[in-house]
């Protein structure tokens, strides 16, 4: 698997490159956001790790280019804790951060979860049914992409998971954690404000009116669930 490692701090990338090729992975490292874009654009990149604040493009800017051909995973690496940085990058489509300074154990995890999860479950399930219908939702499991009333809506892969999970399990009602073991598929990292933003996320791609959701509903003091319309 092919890893972009963006980050301006000379010391930090080489680490991370070390530490990722020591795992088996193939690392491309860039010292700012254009040089990154530029690699990006060459080379068959299956995974992003991107530090917030680079030069010439950041690591927001960088995710916005790429989320216009690609959904691949990306985890953005950030010194700032503000709630709002992170909300602000999983909200343009990241699908994980980690605060600076960093456990480097808990990255590699977090590595191999991301594309174990995206990769693995799509090597593993050619063989579906393509579309999966409900009001005016059409999930297509083929292309992995998404229909609101026939016109293609973009959805990160997390956003793309979840949905899925959400939608093949209608009416049962999941709790946080549950959501984050299934589609993160651990627990040792498990954060409640992820799985609110991403059902957030979902909320505003798929509901006429995302403060009163059709959807996905909210089960008060347990969790969320997928309401299928009755004239479905």
């Amino acid at each position: 698997m092919n890893v972009l490692v963006a980050e301006d701090e000379k010391d930090i990338r080489n680490l991370l490159k070390l530490h990722l090729e020591e795992n088996g992975y193939t690392v491309f490292t860039a010292a700012d956001g254009m040089e990154a874009l530029a690699i990006f654009k060459n080379n068959p990149i299956n995974l992003g790790i991107f530090d917030v604040m680079m030069p010439r493009l950041d690591g927001f800017n960088l995710l916005r280019k790429i989320r216009e051909t690609s959904q691949m995973p990306v985890i953005f690496l950030t010194a700032r804790g503000n709630e709002m940085d992170k909300v602000l990058g999983l909200g343009l489509g990241g699908d994980d951060y980690l605060v600076k300074p960093f456990s480097m154990a808990e990255l590699i995890a977090r590595v191999g979860a991301h594309l174990r999860r995206n990769y693995e479950y799509s090597d593993n399930n050619q063989i579906m049914q393509p579309r999966v219908n409900v009001g005016s939702l059409s999930l297509d499991e083929d292309g992995c992409c998404l229909y609101v009333a026939g016109e293609l809506v973009e959805l990160s892969a997390k956003e793309y998971l979840m949905l899925q999970f959400l939608i093949k399990n209608p009416d049962k009602v999941f709790t946080k954690k549950q959501l984050y073991r299934q589609i993160w598929e651990e627990d040792l990292y498990y954060d409640d404000n992820t799985i609110m933003v991403h059902i957030s996320r979902l909320r505003n791609k798929i509901e006429t009116d995302p403060r009163k959701p059709e959807y996905i509903k909210t089960i008060r003091g347990i969790g969320y669930k997928f309401h299928t319309p009755k004239d479905n």
